[in-house]
């Protein structure tokens, strides 16, 4: 295969339709879909958690002030309020974004996203499926997973 023909077979599948695995299967309670008109996020959402969750963006490194959260409590999608981590699940992986080595059962569903032309594992809220980050395999037991997270994506709420 010569390099014009791989970058077509990249390109194809990077626009093709997401295909959705699930991230952890073990649903305590059916889950229902929230979908919403393009309009109705823009309305729900700010700037850029609309970028992020809705368009797939990035924020930028450092910029979270959920890097600092230390308090116990649980990570909520900032699109539909769905529990996606408990702040046991939390560690500071050095990245600049929050990391959760693990995440709710049920929570999250996953992807293959090519658009660094080498795949990645992308991970979205399995309710309102918007986009919260990429999965690795540089995590810390028990799992050896890194939920590399946008914090902009995230609402944390207090235990206390």
């Amino acid at each position: 295969m010569n390099r014009r023909q791989l970058l077509t077979m990249l390109g194809s599948l990077a626009l093709a339709r997401p295909v959705f695995a699930a991230g952890n299967t073990a649903l305590p309670v059916r889950i229902e879909m929230l979908r919403l008109s393009d309009a109705e996020w823009k309305k729900r959402l700010t700037p850029a958690q609309y970028d992020v969750l809705r368009k797939e963006g990035t924020e930028r490194a450092q910029t979270s002030p959920l890097n600092l959260e230390k308090r116990k409590g649980i990570y909520h999608c900032a699109g539909c309020d769905l529990p996606l981590f408990s702040s046991e699940m939390k560690y500071e992986s050095g990245t600049g974004w929050p990391s959760f080595f693990s995440t709710l059962p049920g929570a999250v569903q996953t992807k293959t996203d090519f658009k660094m032309f080498l795949p990645r594992t992308e991970y979205h809220c399995a309710r309102c499926e918007g986009h919260q980050g990429h999965v690795f395999d540089d995590g810390p037991a028990p799992t050896g997973k890194r939920f590399c997270n946008n914090g902009v994506a995230l609402k944390f709420v207090s235990a206390a």
